[in-house]
């Protein structure tokens, strides 16, 4: 088949799927609807991929692109005659080629834009409604995202669930390596937070409760990676509590460097307010690493307490504060847990596995048309 995986900006998860679709028998083609940060890791292409080149992919896109965008986007197809076009997110690149008219389209959802985006305003909940009722197929990566397409009028057989996944040979158990040795935390109880330093992410809500358990736990360290617009918030947040001593800040990561981040740690910590099956929480568990994460939907069809780690109230600084106290207190069944999470991760999250949901979805549509 010839299919157009047409994505909103290039990321590490991208260049996955575009990696394992490099190895089919199918011609993929690969259309970038924008670039939002040019400063960003930006890994080449596959070589066995073609790259589109069109008006679209060169920067932020507005509102006021659109016309041009959907003009260009046709262009495309009648160019290409694509069996099936991958599209997402769902409000972006799924929209503009369900606004196309083209029949065969395969949305994938990445998470948020259903489950947050959809309900910002009635003109994205009507252009989320617009584009499922044009899919052929919905590629969703957790339950809450089947049930809440379903509540927007997609018919639930339509949906394919699958984890995204990992590499378990790239994310397994493995020695901290250098940077604990380096910053004289060998006695120390090290956590983790890699989300971005956005509202949706709760970051707010970890510096608050890390301040929090770390007044109460001189052994609490925190190993805080990755950045965003609420950097000012973050850095102010850090001096108020004095964790300057407390926090490695290591910025950007290279998806290559993340597993020695992970082995560093004791715990991971995600304060996320809204998640399908997020890929971070899922390279813990493949790293053998206990969790502490906020009790939305996406994470309790992963996280059992008391199992691989713990759930906390989403939003909720001092149940966030608690758990990273009891989980200190409670250190020596982080190994065992750890285990767990690794077997889970061998169980669900292999993404050498999960793949081949991708390549029936795509049959499913073929068979549809």
């Amino acid at each position: 088949m010839r299919i157009l995986y047409f994505t909103r900006d290039y990321t590490p998860h991208d260049f996955r799927f575009l990696s394992s679709l490099a190895q089919t028998d199918h011609k993929i083609f690969a259309l970038r609807l924008e670039r939002k940060n040019v400063q960003k890791e930006d890994r080449a292409l596959p070589p066995e991929i073609t790259q589109v080149l069109w008006k679209g992919g060169k920067h932020q896109v507005n509102l006021l692109d659109g016309p041009a965008l959907l003009f260009d986007l046709q262009r495309i197809i009648r160019k290409i005659k694509p069996d099936i076009i991958h599209a997402g997110s769902i409000q972006t690149g799924a929209f503009l080629t369900a606004l196309s008219g083209y029949n065969a389209l395969v949305s994938m959802s990445w998470g948020s834009d259903l489950l947050v985006d959809s309900d910002r305003n009635p003109w994205w909940n009507w252009a989320t409604r617009f584009t499922l009722s044009r899919t052929k197929v919905l590629l969703g990566d957790c339950l809450a995202v089947k049930e809440k397409a379903a509540s927007l009028g997609l018919d639930a057989q339509r949906v394919v669930l699958f984890p995204w996944g990992v590499d378990l040979s790239q994310f397994s158990p493995g020695p901290a390596g250098n940077l604990i040795n380096r910053l004289g935390w060998q006695d120390k109880f090290v956590l983790l937070s890699l989300r971005s330093w956005e509202p949706l992410y709760g970051i707010d809500v970890l510096i608050k409760a890390f301040g929090r358990a770390a007044l109460e736990n001189d052994q609490l360290r925190l190993i805080l990676l990755g950045g965003g617009s609420l950097a000012p918030m973050v850095q102010s947040m850090i001096h108020e509590y004095q964790l300057i001593d407390r926090i490695y800040l290591g910025g950007q990561v290279k998806q290559a460097d993340l597993p020695g981040y992970y082995r560093s740690a004791d715990l991971y910590l995600s304060a996320s307010h809204s998640d399908g099956s997020s890929v971070s929480l899922m390279e813990a568990l493949a790293c053998g690493k206990p969790v502490l994460v906020s009790d939305i939907p996406g994470n309790k069809e992963w996280v059992t307490p008391g199992e691989e780690g713990w759930l906390f109230e989403d939003g909720h600084v001092d149940s966030l504060k608690t758990g990273i106290l009891n989980a200190f207190r409670e250190k020596n069944q982080l190994p065992l847990m750890g285990l767990r999470s690794r077997q889970l991760a061998e169980a669900r999250a292999d993404w050498q596995k999960n793949f081949v949901k991708l390549l029936e979805a795509y049959q499913m549509v073929k068979g549809n048309l």
